[in-house]
Formats: structure tokens, C-alpha cells, sequence
């Protein structure tokens, strides 16, 4: 029996999907959890085999992990952590780079046959990955960041939010430093904002 829990903020859609595995003669669904702190205490309480995991979840307390794919990083490497897939809406190849580095066993989009779904629950428990072949071929084509890494920290601390002023204190740069680096960032991508800048560096798996 495979021991399975299924992590995601959106109530209707963690039950249904719950109810479908529980369906399975060979599942077993052992928890479930809407936020990324509940996602932890919900594995270290339930012992899950294999974790469905959607990206965009809230922290759910302070100091928790921002997203799914962050609850992934912490998991990963510790001993008993369940394997784990990535959910997402959004079939984003940025997300794809960052679930693999993250650890994570499979990365689907939510839409995905439920046959489908089952199949790579039972591949990932054996210790293979199973990746949607379409974000993949994406991944593969986005290429390598053209971010320093400097820029890369700006970019990341903007994703959280905030003022330049607010951006500068948490990175203990000046305001200056700060929009140079944006700047920067903004011409690389070839967008017109911060925001957008923001927007593509986290599409493409580059924050």
C-alpha cells in the first residue's frame, strides 16, 4: 500500500482529488494540508510515501516556506521524507527547473488524467521521475540565466515585495545598489518594469 497526502490550498479541489485516490486499491491517502506550514507538521505526523504537492500554497505562519517548492527544499534530505510530486496550475518551464532542483520525484500540471496521475504516483514511489513531456521540452528551451548573481538576489528580494528602501535593507545594500541591479535585470530580460522583470525571471526558472 502506498502512503499518499495531498497538499493544496484550494479545498475542492484537495478533497476531489483525495476521493479519487481513495479509489485505488493500492493508495492510501494519509493526509492532507492547505498551507506550507500545515504541509510540514501534516508529513512529520502522517509519514506519507509520496506527497502531491501544489506550488502556490500560503506560508501559513511566520517563518514557513514561501511555496510548494520550498517546502520540497526543506524536505529534501531528510531521512523518511516522502517523495514527492509538484502540482501546479500554471504549466510554467521555471517552475519545472526549480522542482527538479528542489528534489521532487514528478512535476505535473493539475489538469492532468486522474489515470494519469496514478500511474506516476506509483512510478515516483518506485524511485523514477516522471516529468509532463511538454514543460520538459520548455525547460530545455529556456537556457541558462543571464542574471548575475547579485541581480539574481535583487530580483528574488522584489518577488517578495516592498518598497527600493524595504529591498535595500533586506539585502543590506543601498538604494542605489538596488536599482542598479533592477536596471540591469530589467535590460537583460527585455521587459519595461521591475515587475515584469520579476514576472520572467520566475517564469523561466531563474529566481
Amino acid at each position: 500500500m502506498i502512503r499518499v497526502a495531498v497538499a493544496d490550498d484550494q479545498a475542492i479541489l484537495r478533497g476531489g482529488l483525495a476521493a479519487l485516490l481513495r479509489l485505488e486499491p493500492d493508495l492510501e491517502v494519509v493526509g492532507e494540508a492547505a498551507t506550507c506550514a500545515g504541509t510540514l507538521e501534516m508529513v512529520r505526523q502522517a509519514e506519507p510515501d509520496v506527497l502531491l504537492l501544489d506550488v502556490q500554497m500560503p506560508a501559513g505562519a511566520d517563518g514557513a516556506p514561501a511555496d510548494g517548492i520550498g517546502v520540497a527544499e526543506q524536505l529534501q534530505g531528510i531521512d523518511g521524507a516522502p517523495r514527492i510530486i509538484v502540482l501546479t496550475t500554471f504549466g510554467r518551464a521555471g517552475y519545472l527547473r526549480r522542482t527538479m532542483e528542489a528534489g521532487a520525484g514528478g512535476f505535473m500540471v493539475k489538469d492532468t488524467p486522474v489515470e494519469r496521475l496514478v500511474d506516476a504516483i506509483r512510478r515516483v514511489h518506485q524511485g523514477l521521475r516522471v516529468v509532463d513531456p511538454e514543460l520538459a521540452a520548455q525547460s530545455l528551451a529556456v537556457g541558462p540565466s543571464p542574471l548575475t548573481a547579485k541581480e539574481t538576489e535583487v530580483l528574488q528580494a522584489a518577488a517578495v515585495g516592498g518598497t527600493t528602501a524595504a529591498i535595500a535593507g533586506r539585502l543590506f545594500l543601498s538604494e542605489g545598489t538596488v536599482r542598479n541591479h533592477v536596471s540591469a535585470a530589467i535590460g537583460k530580460l527585455g521587459v519595461a518594469n521591475r515587475a515584469e522583470a520579476v514576472r520572467t525571471a520566475s517564469d523561466n526558472g531563474w529566481i
